[in-house]
């Protein structure tokens, strides 16, 4: 596999490419002297792929919620025992996370990097599904199921989905519904493996003290010889209206003091690349304008106790979805929308400052490459941008495009009061 070295002068970051003749795409960041490294296995696949049309086939496959949950627990499972056993052996710690948009399987570790690596390789590629095995696993995903129903944050997050959204299946719970699982069979799983971890359909990314040209021969050496996808996976979703499904959304759960998420469904979608990366970065920096810490309307909020040190704000970018969240702990979550929406209607009457603008934007930058001192953060942000078609070595060329009319723009066309949803968790009354 031939490596293809980048180089950012401003990063003071050499990243290593390559594809191999699977398909499969591989980053190499090494770090010299680091003593952690870090390996990232992922696949383009995530909870709202639900609907799909294979390569080759001319039908559409409609699977239930909660497969690509379902299989990241299952391939740890082997003929032999469990994978997490193999990695303990060596004292590495390995994980896995599903999210919306992406599966990905992970290690990280100070010593044993290279056989940890074949590890990651090898069971990512061979699955192992009994019946027997996904009657059991059904048992255990429901019992998560049932408790991330309990769980405040999680509720109070996807209830504020489910406001912003119609019908698109970011609204849906990544690990699905008792009853969608319970559909789940060997064949479906095979299906969605055969079709979605095909290696032209996935990464590897490695990070830390290593050799790009030993990874190379590893990665090389323990991938199956498969072919890459003649074409892409037609992925379907449903039709989205612009509009919000609801404007509020309240559920009753244990909490002492109640809790918020508060956000704008993003209208402007269906584009990855430069530009997609160009919307985040302006959309965090006015995020960090109106109501960063150091903005009047942050302090008047913390001042009169509506807000506390939990508070946080957010933009999830992605080509087909996108909104603005914010929120955290509130005795008066209606209050905190109220100030935050008379903020918003005084900034489009008076207008956004230019030179809060530039200092903003000087703060947004500093946070960016604060992410290349963590090893765990700086993977995941990597694989995450490059399943949306954006390398982060392209950052500082896309910042520096930015000016005082984008941001001007974007804070019109998406901070509008209608496609704004409240959602709260608040206490059970006492009776």
């Amino acid at each position: 596999m031939e490596l293809r070295q980048y180089e950012s002068p401003v990063l003071k970051e050499i990243m290593y490419h390559g594809v191999d003749k699977s398909g499969l795409n591989v980053y190499i960041l090494p770090k010299k002297g680091y003593s952690k490294s870090y390996a990232v296995f992922a696949t383009h696949y995530g909870s709202i792929d639900s609907k799909f049309v294979v390569p080759g086939e001319d039908h559409v496959t409609e699977v239930p919620d909660g497969i690509a949950h379902f299989l990241e627990h299952k391939l740890f499972e082997e003929e032999e025992g469990n994978v997490f056993d193999k990695f303990s052996r060596l004292g590495v710690s390995a994980n896995a996370f599903t999210s919306f948009n992406t599966t990905a399987y992970l290690f990280s570790c100070t010593d044993n990097f290279y056989e940890s690596l074949d590890i990651l390789l090898n069971f990512v590629q061979n699955p192992y599904f009994t019946e027997e095995s996904i009657q059991k696993e059904q048992g255990i995903i429901g019992q998560e199921i049932r408790m991330y129903d309990d769980d405040p944050n999680w509720r109070v997050f996807f209830n504020f989905l489910g406001a912003l959204y119609h019908e698109h299946p970011v609204k849906k719970d990544i690990a699905g519904t008792i009853e969608s699982i319970s559909k789940i069979n060997k064949d479906i799983l095979y299906k969605c493996y055969n079709t979605f971890y095909n290696p032209s359909n996935m990464l590897l990314f490695v990070l830390g003290d290593v050799d790009p040209k030993e990874v190379g021969e590893h990665v090389e050496h323990n991938l199956k010889i498969r072919e890459p996808l003649k074409n892409e996976i037609k992925r379907l979703y449903p039709e989205e209206p612009p509009t919000i499904y609801q404007q509020k959304v309240e559920q009753n759960l244990s909490v002492s003091i109640p809790l918020f998420q508060m956000g704008f469904k993003d209208t402007d979608i269906g584009y990855g690349g430069s530009r997609l990366l160009k919307k985040d970065i302006i959309t965090r920096i006015l995020l960090e304008m109106i109501m960063g810490k150091s903005t009047p309307l942050y302090q008047n909020l913390y001042e009169q106790g509506l807000i506390n040190d939990t508070f946080e704000v957010d933009f999830n970018a992605e080509v087909n979805y996108g909104f603005t969240i914010f929120g955290g702990e509130s005795f008066n979550p209606e209050k905190v929308q109220q100030e935050m929406i008379n903020e918003i209607n005084r900034l489009q009457r008076d207008g956004l400052d230019e030179k809060v603008f530039e200092r903003i934007k000087k703060v947004i930058f500093g946070r960016f490459l604060r992410q290349f001192n963590s090893v765990e953060k700086l993977a995941n942000t990597f694989v995450a941008n490059l399943f949306r078609n954006i390398n982060l070595f392209d950052y500082i060329q896309t910042y520096e495009s930015i000016t005082f009319n984008d941001v001007k723009e974007r804070f019109t066309n998406h901070f509008k009061i209608d496609n704004m949803s409240l959602s709260v968790i608040k206490p059970y009354e006492s009776n």
